[in-house]
């Protein structure tokens, strides 16, 4: 079987809690690797916009009436998505540091780890 195939078939086979942990786990990967390397702002702009997307697709999710999760963590995960997108483009813009972008989404992964 080949790599595509076993990437295919573990992604069906996964809850949307894990889904949206290997996301998280993608998007911080990417972040990682803009502060390891030192990238300046335009060499960021696909990782950085992977993740603020991430973040926009969670606020919309959260933001629907069939979303079990409560109203106050609702809102809650919704202002983070708002802050996120705001940082990221002083990130973008300013050069600021991506370190609290990473620290938001480990905090995200480990809430989504928690059973």
């Amino acid at each position: 079987m080949s790599i595509k195939a076993y990437q295919r078939a573990a992604t069906q086979a996964e809850t949307p809690r894990e889904a949206e942990y290997r996301a998280f786990g993608q998007a911080t990967a990417g972040l990682v690797h803009i502060k390891e390397h030192k990238l300046p702002p335009y060499a960021c702009i696909e990782q950085i916009d992977f993740n603020r997307r991430l973040w926009n697709l969670l606020a919309a999710d959260c933001a629907t009436p069939q979303n079990q999760l409560s109203l106050q963590l609702r809102g809650q995960i919704i202002s983070l998505a708002l802050w996120v997108s705001r940082y990221s483009s002083e990130v973008l813009r300013e050069g600021a540091d991506v370190e609290p972008l990473i620290d938001i989404n480990r905090t995200m992964m480990a809430a989504l780890s928690e059973r």
